[in-house]
């Protein structure tokens, strides 16, 4: 493929941490490395910001970052600049709806991560996402079908058994264009690498979208290249051949 990349996209579980939630030094190295040749690098990830800041500074990212499955953008002084939140009264029909489905299920607030609970005062708060963690494949089926049958929500994962919620349009891919619009790149100027149903529009999306070896099989269908599992250094891998050219 014959583009020049500005921008590389990261997903952070299962994708850039091995299996101990650490980043190998080798992917440390190879994201440097990059990052001297003026390409940016962001990390595009399902978690809130609070849980994901201490690896942008392990890695010394001074970029934008997509947090929450892209429910939050911020910038490179950790300031939001993009927040599409959840209706509380869908946060609260999600719950019923796990309840009644015999599901566990958190819900993130912008303050807040609730398991198996709403607060009271479940209106007066900012809900970025909801998830369900189905007792079984049947269950996650049924509870996808009444989710799609609302017509309201974007409907990913981030692991085959778990179901993650957005407010409808809302994703990795939704930040990412925002992104670029400030950088004034295109998305064909984008490498995205990840692993998981959260990951598949920015797949879709970009110039050069790479799954790695231990992703979903919808997301490798998806991809442009498949490189190393997350815990081979897959994220050093695609960058050492797309970017660097190094192998």
């Amino acid at each position: 493929m014959n583009r020049e990349i500005k921008l590389i996209a990261i997903d952070m579980d299962g994708t850039l941490l091995n299996e101990e939630k650490k980043i190998s030094k080798r992917n440390i190295d190879t994201i440097k490395a990059v990052l001297n040749q003026k390409i940016h690098v962001v990390l595009c990830t399902g978690r809130p910001y609070s849980h994901a800041i201490e690896y942008a500074k392990a890695l010394e990212l001074t970029s934008y970052m997509v947090t929450a499955n892209g429910a939050v953008l911020l910038n490179d002084q950790g300031q939001v600049i993009s927040k599409h939140l959840v209706d509380s009264e869908h946060i609260k029909l999600m719950s019923e709806m796990s309840l009644q489905s015999g599901s566990s299920y958190w819900a993130l607030s912008t303050e807040e991560l609730f398991r198996d609970n709403i607060p009271e005062h479940y209106q007066q708060l900012e809900w970025l996402k909801f998830g369900f963690i189905p007792k079984s494949k049947h269950s996650t089926e049924q509870i996808k079908n009444q989710l799609q049958a609302h017509g309201l929500f974007e409907i990913t994962n981030t692991l085959p058994t778990n179901i993650e919620v957005n407010a409808l349009g809302i994703n990795k891919a939704f930040a990412l264009n925002k992104i670029c619009k400030e950088l004034e790149i295109d998305m064909s100027q984008v490498m995205t690498i990840g692993n998981a149903l959260n990951d598949l529009v920015m797949i879709k999306e970009a110039g050069l979208g790479i799954a790695v070896a231990n992703a979903q099989e919808i997301v490798k269908e998806a991809a442009d290249f498949i490189t190393a599992s997350n815990q081979e250094c897959g994220v050093a891998v695609a960058i050492e051949k797309w970017i660097l050219k190094t192998i």
